[in-house]
């Protein structure tokens, strides 16, 4: 059964629900739901569909106008930077949606990397529920204060560029060698693979990430591997 107390959730996004079962859908994951048929919920796979493209649309705008000079490709790539899963998944946890999201036993205990997804994923249908329940003004208001306040810092840290490159980059220079990557695992359906890799330098693996494709899996790596060398 469901034991969480919403509203403090509420509270803490400055946010009052006109229907509460849209925000408890938001952060309802499909796990529960298998273990808890007999509650007659949804879970918060479509709500994540929504509000993938609201976010999208609402950084688009905001980057679009902050940055009149700037190419596609260079707004893409912050856009990037502000939408991926490590940013997403750090804004959920800073709002504590850990301690809202409903899971399954199993998926409860897992603390890694996999819930670091589901995080991200669960901002995301939160996106959606604020835009479906308060409209688009309160979603844009939402994504202003907890997502766009990290702009400069992306934009002036090159947070946005993509780490194999950074990776590679500092290689060469620090180690005088190029990284390498190889799949250490698969698993999980077709439909919803998890991959992890490992970067190595030479023969020394420096570290590995995941993904849901080999090539998301691989920018993980090398995100890891740049903080593991301080680089």
């Amino acid at each position: 059964m469901n034991d969480k107390d919403f509203s403090i959730f509420e509270n803490k996004i400055g946010i009052s629900f006109k229907n509460k079962d849209i925000l408890m859908r938001a952060l309802t994951h499909r796990s529960f739901i298998n273990e808890n048929r007999q509650l007659g919920l949804e879970h918060n796979e479509r709500l994540e569909f929504l509000g993938d493209a609201v976010l999208e649309l609402i950084v688009t705008v905001h980057l679009f106008n902050a940055y009149p000079d700037k190419t596609e490709g260079e707004l893409t790539a912050y856009r990037s930077g502000l939408v991926n899963t490590s940013m997403l998944s750090s804004v959920a946890s800073t709002l504590s949606v850990n301690d809202f999201v409903l899971l399954s036993r199993g998926e409860a205990k897992d603390t890694g990397r996999a819930r670091q997804y589901i995080l991200a994923n669960t901002l995301e249908a939160i996106v959606g529920a604020i835009y479906l329940d308060q409209g688009y003004e309160k979603a844009q208001k939402f994504i202003e204060e907890n997502i766009l306040t990290f702009r400069d810092d992306v934009v002036d840290k090159r947070l946005w560029q993509d780490a194999k490159s950074r990776f590679q980059e500092s290689a060469q220079e620090h180690a005088n060698t190029t990284p390498s990557y190889r799949v250490l695992e698969e698993v999980g359906p077709d439909h919803d693979r998890l991959f992890t890799v490992g970067v190595f330098l030479g023969k020394d693996q420096t570290a590995k990430g995941e993904g849901k494709s080999k090539q998301e899996a691989e920018q993980d790596a090398a995100r890891m591997a740049l903080e593991v060398k301080n680089w």
